[in-house]
């Protein structure tokens, strides 16, 4: 899909509108990781038809590990548009460094050679490390919008909500996998994988029982079936339903799957 959009941008020159366009547009997006993404002491160079080197990708992260697994969700942290390349940080780049409240958004002008963006790298608390990639355009960056980058990209990262949470899903064991199709929960799941297969609870609390950390989801109005899903820790613990009627009391829960 690449060779389409470069042939359509060849010879449209990148103008200043081009330029804030792709960093309001690239800057801050999330994406799921598609294929091994490597950290590395210097930028991972992606050529801008897509068809990426997967053996020196492999080379260079031997040293440093993966910055993210296939399935995992990243962020784009920081954007740089230079004559001949994109430079785009992902999870704080190569030093995957934390940024402060402070640091939301930067957005420099400094003419024709050179513009950036830089914001936080997410605080989800996932184990996914910063790397940086380079987009490389060996005739100088074309008039090209995010929308087009983004598709660039699709090799290594999947922007599109939908297609990204369906490839997340296949690299899921087959039970959780299972459990998100019928929309049920079990045992062993973590919050996002909750979220997949039941959506947003109509109400939470927390607790903390013999040290460990405690979270109570609840799904469900009475009069009708009402679920509960414990969380301890990160994981769910339990799930337990009972049918609750129309003052809210429950009947004797059903046993817990």
């Amino acid at each position: 899909m690449t060779l389409p959009i470069l042939l359509n941008a060849a010879g449209k020159k990148l103008t200043e509108e081009d330029r804030i366009e792709l960093l309001r547009g690239l800057g801050s997006e999330f994406a799921i990781v598609k294929a091994f993404l490597p950290r590395s002491q210097r930028p991972l160079p992606f050529p801008s038809d897509g068809n990426y080197d997967k053996e020196k990708w492999q080379e260079m992260g031997k040293a440093m590990g993966a910055a993210a697994r296939v399935g995992d969700q990243v962020q784009i942290t920081r954007v740089e548009i230079e004559p001949n390349r994109l430079v785009l940080d992902i999870n704080g780049g190569l030093r995957g460094k934390r940024g402060s409240w402070k640091d939301h958004v930067s957005i420099g002008m400094s003419g024709p050679v050179s513009t950036s963006t830089r914001v936080d790298q997410p605080q989800n608390g996932t184990s996914v490390a910063g790397t940086t990639i380079e987009i490389i355009f060996p005739e100088g960056v074309p008039g090209l919008k995010a929308d087009d980058v983004k598709r660039i990209l699709k090799p290594v990262l999947e922007f599109d909500k939908e297609s990204a949470t369906e490839n997340y899903v296949e690299t899921l064991p087959e039970p959780v996998q299972q459990a998100i199709k019928a929309k049920k929960v079990i045992v062993g799941m973590d919050r996002d994988q909750v979220l997949l297969a039941m959506g947003k609870p109509r109400h939470k609390e927390r607790s903390v029982k013999d040290g460990s950390e405690l979270e109570d989801w609840v799904y469900g109005d009475p009069p009708g079936k009402v679920t509960f899903v414990t969380f301890e820790n990160s994981k769910v613990s339990k799930v337990k339903e009972a049918y609750a009627d129309i003052g809210g009391s429950t009947a004797t829960p059903l046993p817990p799957r």
